[in-house]
């Protein structure tokens, strides 16, 4: 037991990482109960956390955070329940096939390389609208060349809808919690033609801008390479054809198209490296303001606005969150990459969108920031490369590929349907068996 409470103590100066550990926790243990908690339940679960935050000042130094980690890790498990209940909405029950009506909010592809279309007020034959699914995604099976494919305008069509897919076989993915936290409330298909009740309106106007976008860089460079580009800039992949697709993942490449941490790292590195330069070049500036402090509050907004125009996808989400933490710490005069900031970019992540634990992008890449902010946290791996001169941008470019890339078995798998249920593994998996047990 002393030993244990010297472990404890040992831990007190990184109490903010494992904060996010414990949310995380709480978070998996939801997730993974085989039925809704009942308020009973949780009558009991937030007695037990009033009782730790209570206890923990009288239990000392070593075991008064193990309470804390306890309150914490059920304040994940209950805003895990809140963000499920905020996204309630109705699921199909049945098949269905029939009219379908909705306006145009996302656009991508399906996995037959089928244009897909996310709709938004939903309108289905003879379902009241409190039985009516929030939101649809509709494949089209069939060549559409008179239909204007824009977000906000509103299509008609006939076509088959079904409720969201269960797992193929016990611990695969599930693609039902998915479409759940997305708010789908059906997934379908039609071979018919699509016809415009009504043209794009007002709102949406970020959709309609990246919409223009994508098509202005696409008709200026032909063929993948356009898509490819406007993929990587606005977001769009609606253009990239499957053997495109299926080449990007076949060379581990997929993650370029899809906007995350590289992306947004590149923008506010240029913003902020371009900003910061400029203000030195005029030294009657440069004495007078702080450079690097300008140049972090210019690249805050530039990276919002691109966090807007790609959509807010989970991963581009993530990325700004991270680049926010980072510039953040800049401000306060505090150093960017550490561990407390990747826990704290973390824990703001996980409290917005508690279901991107299971996110293979999610754990890939605080795995990785994670094991660099620890590695460059080192004295020896600062050091090293100062031995190297020229080669020392070399020695950092190869020591971070290492590092980023030297993650457990189950994360270096390929992103596949199995990879949301394995790739969790320190924490999920041991949850996961209790909770089933």
């Amino acid at each position: 037991m002393a030993s244990l409470s010297e472990g404890l103590l040992a831990q007190r100066g990184a109490l903010l990482p494992w904060a996010a550990v414990a949310f995380g926790s709480g978070i998996a243990l939801y997730l993974f109960l085989p039925a809704e908690p009942q308020t009973g339940h949780w009558i009991l679960a937030a007695a037990v956390g009033t009782g730790a935050v209570l206890l923990a000042p009288r239990a000392g130094p070593a075991w008064g955070p193990v309470l804390l980690a306890l309150a914490i890790a059920i304040g994940g498990a209950g805003m895990a329940a809140l963000r499920s209940w905020a996204v309630a909405a109705p699921v199909l029950t049945h098949r269905y096939y029939g009219p379908i009506e909705g306006r145009i909010i996302g656009i991508d592809r399906s996995q037959s390389d089928a244009l897909r279309l996310t709709l938004d007020r939903v309108r289905l034959e003879s379902f009241p609208p409190e039985e009516t699914p929030a939101r649809i995604r509709v494949a089209l099976h069939a060549p559409q060349p008179w239909l204007p494919i824009e977000p906000g305008r509103i299509i008609m069509l006939t076509g088959h809808l079904s409720p969201p897919g269960a797992p193929a076989e016990p611990g695969d993915f599930d693609f039902r919690r998915t479409a759940w936290f997305e708010g789908l409330g059906a997934v379908g298909y039609t071979r018919d033609p699509v016809l415009t009740r009504a043209p794009p309106e007002g709102g949406l106007w970020l959709h309609r801008l990246r919409s223009h976008l994508s098509g202005w860089i696409r008709a200026r460079i032909s063929g993948d390479a356009g898509a490819l580009a406007a993929a990587v800039t606005t977001g769009d992949r609606s253009g990239l054809g499957n053997r495109t697709n299926e080449a990007m993942r076949d060379s581990g490449l997929y993650h370029v198209v899809s906007i995350s941490g590289m992306h947004m790292g590149l923008l506010v590195g240029f913003v902020f490296g371009l900003i910061r330069t400029a203000i030195a070049l005029v030294p009657p500036l440069a004495l007078r303001v702080n450079g690097k402090k300008v140049a972090a509050l210019a690249a805050l907004p530039v990276a919002a606005f691109y966090l807007l125009l790609a959509g807010r996808d989970v991963a581009t989400e993530r990325a700004f969150v991270m680049v926010a933490v980072m510039l953040g710490a800049v401000l306060c005069d505090r150093q960017a990459v550490t561990l407390r900031s990747v826990a704290i970019a973390a824990l703001v992540v996980l409290t917005l969108r508690p279901e991107t634990l299971l996110n293979p992008g999610f754990q890939m890449s605080f795995a990785a920031v994670a094991a660099l902010a620890w590695v460059f946290g080192q004295g020896w791996a600062t050091r090293l490369p100062r031995h190297l001169g020229w080669g020392a941008p070399v020695a950092v470019l190869m020591l971070s590929s290492l590092v980023a890339g030297g993650r457990p078995p189950p994360m270096r798998r390929p992103i596949s349907t199995a990879m949301q249920s394995t790739g969790c593994w320190p924490i999920c998996w041991p949850l996961r068996r209790w909770a089933s047990w």
